[in-house]
């Protein structure tokens, strides 16, 4: 049997049954750019392309949160690896005797090696993942024997398990990578984002970028063998296609829908509905302080103070979100992460703040947002730039494509912008080394340095380590009220990954990537 996955452009998900029906074809913008997490400017429907292609040393455990198979944070199982010994400064993982690569190569320690020295020398957003958990240097892995890897703590972190466990540190057919590679790509980058070299669940054998993307099964998984024979992933448009191919029948699932149309769809009782909220995840209005006007402090507060925050709970998420603003006043700062602010709309207070800012008439700015998800980002900008236009602010809306996205956030050149950020590890000092400490990885959009801030931040994942949880305490808050203090990025709500299935299908799994995890799936 096998699934048809077709991927709308704005980033909807359509799987089609056991002939592919449903054949309807369109201008893809959010296909996998790249094969390979590894890769240089891979986007996230390249993550989900690795996710079930490779795998990785451990994994985690489902446990059921409100009914929907939930990874558990704080549980691990060997997906590679039969058995994980941690030790005081190192841990050490003995290799599954039946893991091989989808060419029949067996899994061997060296592979293992070569793939974490990759993840952590190749630069980039991998290497600063692996960096989240303390995994910085090549001198880190150590091979012990054919089956026996040992990874070396240059601190105590308790990060570094679970940063094992995502999808940055997958596990490569070294040696076929590197037959493949040249003196001026060492790690074979410009091969493996083209071709799939892992041990996973799936293997891709046909990609046409923009186009198409056929996975088929690996029979020889070393988790079993996956229900689907075949995963094909195909673009069409998304206008009046993808509920009227869930509602006919031609769909089995749909991927991160409108929210007007889950709710409709949940009222009519025909599908399965489920909706998560992102695991430590926000979506927030950004502002780059490094340029006038977001440089000013008075400014942003405004900005705060302006965010048509209701109307967006209302007109664009019909519930199905959770609030980030409007916390009592008397709300103590707590040891956790999302948190809602104390922000509310308040036009004459954000006004006011405009003209001590020295800035009593506005000013003009751009507000960019993905284009892969305007469902939610083009509706909710609309919203943010009437709001402004009532303070006198200008905004233009500017609309980049999906494929483009990640590229401009890397610039950092972007005045205001919406964007959602998720934290694949969730905890809530792993969210603010992303997206606030100084080292100032992409994640950190707004370019926001403060010492203060990094201190908080180093020193809750410290104390963290040593079980100090006092310590731990008093980062957390100093970190979150140093936050909502500068605001160098305005939280408005924390999503949720709406999923719409026929009644027949079964096996979805909520992960900490948000992406679908292919070997579950089944149709019945």
């Amino acid at each position: 049997m096998q699934i048809a996955i077709h991927r709308l452009k704005n980033g909807h998900f359509l799987i089609s049954g056991a002939n592919g029906a449903a054949r309807i074809v369109g201008q893809a913008v959010d296909l996998p750019n790249n094969l390979d997490i590894q890769g240089v400017g891979t986007n996230v429907p390249g993550y989900e392309a690795s996710w079930n292609c490779y795998d990785r040393l451990i994994t985690h455990p489902m446990k059921t949160v409100n009914g929907t198979p939930y990874y558990d944070r704080d549980k691990f199982e060997g997906q590679l690896a039969e058995d994980m010994n941690v030790g005081d400064m190192s841990v050490t993982f003995k290799l599954k005797s039946t893991a091989k690569f989808q060419d029949g190569t067996p899994v061997t320690a060296k592979d293992v090696k070569w793939s974490l020295d990759r993840a952590v020398t190749v630069g980039g957003f991998p290497t600063f993942q692996m960096k989240a958990g303390s995994l910085e240097k090549a001198e880190q892995f150590v091979v012990v024997d054919d089956r026996t890897v040992r990874v070396d703590f240059i601190r105590k972190d308790r990060l570094t398990i679970p940063d094992l466990a995502v999808i940055v540190p997958s596990i490569y057919n070294s040696e076929l990578v590197k037959k493949n590679a040249t003196a001026q790509d060492p790690w074979g980058l410009e091969y493996t984002k083209q071709n799939t070299v892992g041990s996973g669940p799936y293997k891709v054998v046909k990609w046409t970028p923009g186009t198409e993307v056929v996975y088929e099964r690996n029979e020889n998984w070393v988790g079993g063998v996956p229900k689907m024979k075949r995963i094909i992933w195909r673009m069409v448009p998304s206008s009046g296609n993808r509920r009227a191919l869930l509602e006919r029948g031609d769909a089995d699932i749909s991927y991160d829908l409108p929210n007007k149309d889950f709710v409709e769809l949940k009222e009519s009782g025909k599908l399965t509905i489920i909706s998560t909220p992102y695991s430590n995840g926000l979506q927030y209005m950004g502002m780059n302080v490094t340029k006038p006007p977001f440089d000013n402090p008075k400014v942003r507060l405004a900005m705060a103070y302006a965010m048509p925050y209701q109307k967006i709970m209302d007109a664009v998420l019909f519930g199905l979100s959770k609030p980030m603003f409007g916390a009592p006043a008397d709300a103590k700062t707590e040891v956790a992460w999302p948190q809602p602010t104390k922000y509310v709309t308040d036009l004459a207070k954000a006004k006011a703040l405009l003209a001590e800012a020295g800035y009593p008439n506005g000013f003009e700015t751009d507000i960019s947002f993905d284009l892969g998800f305007a469902g939610i980002n083009e509706p909710l900008c609309v919203l943010v730039q009437e709001s402004l236009a009532q303070i006198g602010i200008k905004t233009t809306i500017n609309k980049i494509p999906g494929a483009n996205w990640r590229t401009e956030l890397n610039k950092k050149t972007m005045p205001m912008f919406t964007n959602v950020f998720s934290g694949w590890l969730d905890y809530p000092e792993y969210f603010f080394f992303w997206c606030y400490h100084g080292a100032n990885s992409v994640f950190n959009t707004m370019s926001y340095q403060s010492k203060a801030m990094d201190t908080f931040i180093d020193g809750a994942r410290a104390a963290a380590a040593i079980g100090d949880k006092a310590a731990y305490d008093t980062d957390i808050k100093g970190m979150v009220d140093l936050a909502f203090a500068d605001v160098p990025r305005i939280p408005l709500f924390q999503p949720y990954v709406n999923v719409a299935m026929q009644k027949n299908v079964s096996g979805y799994e909520y992960w900490f990537h948000r992406r679908l995890n292919y070997a579950t799936l089944q149709k019945g």
